[in-house]
């Protein structure tokens, strides 16, 4: 069995609290957060400085390092099937 585990390579943070998140095999999601930030858990990324700044990749998906010591129990994370199964974009790299 060779099933497909998507992993992140890049993310792009951008001003109005979505991600531009680009996969290994070239697939881009325009991942929508402003429905998240209404939850407690996103609270700490609810200005935008902060959404922009820790946004990253750890661990092969989206996630937010909230502390800013790359420490993997102190991140908010998204499951890349989750954005995987999202509709793609097209996405032109200059």
């Amino acid at each position: 069995m060779n099933e497909y585990f998507p992993t992140v390579v890049q993310v792009i943070p951008l001003d109005n609290f979505h991600v531009q998140v680009f996969f290994d095999d070239g697939k881009v999601v325009d991942y929508d957060v402003t429905e998240d930030l209404k939850t407690a858990l996103f609270e700490p990324l609810r200005k935008i400085e902060k959404f922009k700044d820790a946004c990253t990749v750890m661990n092969g998906t989206l996630a937010w390092d909230i502390s800013g010591n790359w420490d993997e129990t102190d991140c908010i994370d998204i499951d890349p099937f989750t954005i995987y199964e999202m509709k793609g974009i097209n996405h032109m790299i200059a």
